[in-house]
């Protein structure tokens, strides 16, 4: 069962994407903190991460640079979903293009259905 760690404020749409990714055969570990995330990350060592940009503590960009910084999460494939759009963050995007970020989905118009199907691409696409 591949562990998905979901970074995410907001406690509602945690549990629904949870409970979306758990039906669809993942195991979901959340966290809305980031700097949790990361030490939980040393102990479940998830196979994907999905990532909102807008977080409580420090931006989602911020945590991103921060787990890349480490030599055992730098290939880990990671998912932005977010109420911020590619446009919006055009100017940092090509900065986010050398931390591998597998995809990008916009909150207001990405149903979970897409988000499941781009976690299950980026986890087949880092097994290969």
């Amino acid at each position: 069962m591949p562990r998905v760690l979901l970074i995410e404020t907001d406690y509602d749409l945690a549990s629904n994407i949870g409970d979306y990714l758990r039906r669809d055969g993942h195991e979901v570990v959340w966290h809305k903190d980031p700097q949790a995330a990361i030490e939980t990350a040393d102990v479940v060592h998830p196979e994907i991460v999905v990532l909102d940009l807008i977080l409580s503590t420090h931006s989602g960009v911020e945590f991103l640079y921060e787990l890349r910084s480490y030599p055992e999460w730098q290939k880990l494939p990671v998912i932005i979903f977010s109420n911020v759009s590619e446009a919006e963050l055009a100017a940092s995007y090509e900065g986010l293009a050398h931390l591998d970020v597998a995809a990008y989905h916009y909150k207001p118009i990405t149903r979970l259905d897409e988000l499941a199907q781009s976690v299950n691409l980026a986890l087949q696409v880092s097994q290969l």
